[in-house]
C-alpha cells in the first residue's frame, strides 16, 4: 500500500470512492477541502491509501492553527462527520500513521476523528456530548406528516394554514441576514458570508437555500446539502417573528417534502449538543439521537480540548456576544469562528 496526499485541484478517484463507500459522508468530498482553504485559509491534508492503482482508503484532514484555541488536525474541519474511511484494517492503520506524522510535523496538539462509530477504542473519546439525528423519508407525503409527533405536527399545520410561502433560490443576502442574527442571539460567532458563497459555488445544485416568507417578508431560511439519497439541513436561522407564524417547523417540513420529491430517503437533522435547545427541538420532531464518537490522539498532555459553548469558562463571553450590535458581530465573528473548526 502507498499513502499519498491528494491535490485538491485534481481529485481524480477520490470523490468516486466517497460516493460508493457506505461509510463516507458529504464532508469527505474533496470540495469540502477546497471551500475550507478558500474561505478560512487553513491547510487541508487529504491523504489516501492506494493499492494496485485503486484507492483503498481516505482521510480528509484540516489543520487549524490558532493562538486562541491551540493547533488541531481534524477530520474533518467545520463538519459533523469525518474520520478515515477504508476497505480494510491495514488501510485504516496506514491512514492513522499518516495523520500522526502530519500532526507531528505541523506541531498539532492532537488529531481528532469525528466518527459515527467507534474506530479506535484505545484513543480518548468524547461520546456523550454530541449526537446526530436521522430519519427515513417515506415516498408518501402523508406518512411523513403523520410521523411527526402530534404537538409539532400542529405547528407545521399552523404554518400551512398561515399561508407561508417557501422558495428555493440562491438568495445569499436574505439567508445570511437571518442566519447571522440567529447565531448572534445564541452567543456564537458567525462565519463569513464568503464561506457560504464558496459553498454555493462549489456544490452547485447539491447546496440549496430555502427561504420561508409571510406576505413577502422573510421569516426563516436554511442552507442544505444533498448527498446520495440524503438531505442535510446544515445552517439555519430565523427572525423573531418566525415563531409567531410557525415558520421554523414549516420550513423543515417544506424541506423534507421537497427532498422526498427529489428522491431522497434520509433526512439528516445534523449534530446537536446534548441538553441544548436544538437537541430538544429535534427530539420533539420524533427523531431519535444517535451518539457521535469524537476520538483524539493527543500529542500534548492528557486532557481533551473543551472548546464548546457548554464550557463554563466561555459563559461571560457568550453573554457579552449576545449584546453586540449585529454589524459588530458580523465584522468580528468571522475572525474568531474561522479557528473554531
Amino acid at each position: 500500500m502507498i499513502v499519498k496526499k491528494l491535490d485538491l485541484a485534481e481529485p481524480g478517484q477520490w470523490d468516486t470512492f466517497v460516493m460508493r463507500h457506505p461509510a463516507a459522508t458529504f464532508f469527505h468530498l474533496s470540495g469540502w477541502g477546497r471551500v475550507i482553504e478558500k474561505s478560512f485559509g487553513h491547510a487541508c491534508y487529504y491523504v489516501y491509501v492506494e493499492k494496485a492503482g485503486e484507492i483503498a482508503g481516505i482521510l480528509p484532514l484540516t489543520f487549524i492553527k490558532s493562538r486562541l484555541f491551540g493547533n488541531s488536525l481534524v477530520s474533518n474541519g467545520f463538519s459533523v462527520y469525518g474520520g478515515p474511511v477504508a476497505n480494510n484494517e491495514s488501510a485504516h492503520e496506514a491512514l492513522d500513521e499518516a495523520a500522526w506524522e502530519i500532526a507531528q510535523k505541523l506541531g498539532a496538539d492532537h488529531v481528532e476523528y469525528r466518527n459515527q462509530s467507534r474506530l479506535r477504542p484505545a484513543w480518548p473519546c468524547k461520546d456523550s456530548m454530541y449526537v446526530t439525528f436521522k430519519k427515513a423519508i417515506d415516498p408518501d407525503q402523508d406518512v411523513n406528516l403523520k410521523a411527526i409527533p402530534r404537538k409539532q405536527r400542529a405547528v407545521v399545520r399552523k404554518g400551512i394554514s398561515n399561508a407561508l410561502e417557501s422558495s428555493f433560490a440562491p438568495d445569499l443576502d436574505t439567508f445570511f441576514a437571518m442566519y447571522s442574527a440567529s447565531v448572534r442571539n445564541l452567543g456564537t460567532p458567525v462565519f463569513s458570508k464568503k464561506f457560504f458563497r464558496n459553498l454555493l459555488e462549489e456544490f452547485g445544485r447539491d447546496a440549496e437555500i430555502l427561504i420561508i416568507r409571510k406576505d413577502g417578508r422573510p421569516l426563516s431560511a436554511v442552507l442544505s446539502f444533498y448527498f446520495r439519497d440524503e438531505v442535510l439541513p446544515y445552517y439555519g436561522g430565523g427572525t423573531a417573528e418566525a415563531r409567531k407564524w410557525g415558520a421554523n417547523d414549516f420550513m423543515y417540513w417544506a424541506l423534507m417534502d421537497h427532498a422526498r420529491e427529489k428522491g431522497c430517503r434520509i433526512f439528516d437533522y445534523g449534530r446537536s449538543k446534548v441538553g441544548t435547545g436544538s437537541y430538544s427541538f429535534k427530539k420533539y420532531w420524533g427523531f431519535e439521537p444517535e451518539p457521535l464518537y469524537y476520538e483524539f490522539r493527543l500529542a500534548k498532555g492528557d486532557k481533551l480540548p473543551e472548546i464548546n459553548p457548554l464550557n463554563p469558562k466561555y459563559k461571560v463571553f457568550i453573554a457579552a456576544w449576545k449584546k453586540l450590535p449585529q454589524w459588530a458581530a458580523n465584522r468580528i465573528g468571522p475572525v474568531i469562528s474561522k479557528d473554531l473548526g
